[in-house]
């Protein structure tokens, strides 16, 4: 039996157990179930639970395994597109996917009570990198339209645009969101057509992955540096609450002293 089966079976389990409480032919005496039997089957459910994450824990690889790091070093001198100012004293960086649901979540609950109160008040530069996943096929050029719409000054409504349209980021729909934006459709049409920006967000998804980065959203929140950013690395659309504790120790006066 190999491993989807089993996992079928596993699965399949619980289902069995649903349907047969609610077989129409079970008298009154059949669907009660005690306690004990309860017990039981929350027993059945937990062991089959332990039995699946061995198994996937047998199947991984050692790149799986190996767990996300607490900290990151980054290269920076090529910032990419910066939201803030340029001297604030926290640098984020965030590693996105255009048609990430969850860096969709983020980009549009999170990250404006941060701009708020953290970028907009002149204490976080926010820079942006590109991990599209492999799975998201049209992740990749949706980062290439971004950067098209950056050489117009475009780069952060084109960005909105992506994220509020994630389940549509087909060529023609990149063209028509550009449209929307008032671009020049010419310039942006003969860009998206090129292999321009392509390298940068290759390189960006070779970084990620030389920091053990490989789900999205990742971020790295450090004092800001001119050439590299060294942080904490906070992974997913955590609340704003979790990335205000991590910015504001950063902001302490401890945290800008020497030791």
């Amino acid at each position: 039996m190999n491993r989807n089966t089993l996992r079928l079976g596993i699965l399949g389990f619980p289902l069995l157990i649903i349907s047969a409480c609610n077989s129409p032919s079970s008298n009154v005496q059949e669907e009660a179930v005690t306690k004990q039997q309860a017990d039981v089957i929350i027993k059945e459910l937990r062991d089959m639970r332990t039995l699946l994450e061995k198994i996937d824990k047998q199947t991984q690889s050692p790149a799986q395994q190996r767990r996300v790091p607490a900290t990151a070093t980054l290269d920076i001198k090529d910032p990419g597109p910066i939201l803030g100012d340029v001297a604030a004293p926290v640098t984020v960086v965030e590693f996105t996917d255009y048609q990430c649901p969850y860096c969709k979540r983020f980009a549009q609950n999170t990250f404006p009570l941060l701009k708020r109160d953290f970028i907009d008040t002149g204490k976080v530069r926010w820079l942006v990198r590109d991990l599209p996943l492999g799975f998201h096929k049209d992740a990749r050029k949706a980062a290439q339209a971004a950067y098209c719409a950056a050489e117009q000054d475009k780069f952060w409504a084109m960005r909105d645009s992506l994220f509020r349209n994630s389940n549509n980021l087909g060529v023609d729909q990149l063209k028509a969101y550009a449209a929307e934006l008032k671009l020049d459709t010419r310039a942006f049409n003969d860009c998206l057509a090129s292999e321009r920006h392509l390298d940068r967000i290759d390189n960006y998804t070779r970084i990620a992955g030389s920091q053990r980065l490989t789900g999205t959203p990742s971020f790295i929140v450090g004092k800001t540096s001119s050439e590299k950013l060294s942080g904490r690395v906070i992974i997913g659309a955590q609340s704003p609450a979790v990335f205000g504790a991590e910015i504001r120790k950063l902001l302490m006066p401890a945290a800008n002293t020497a030791p």
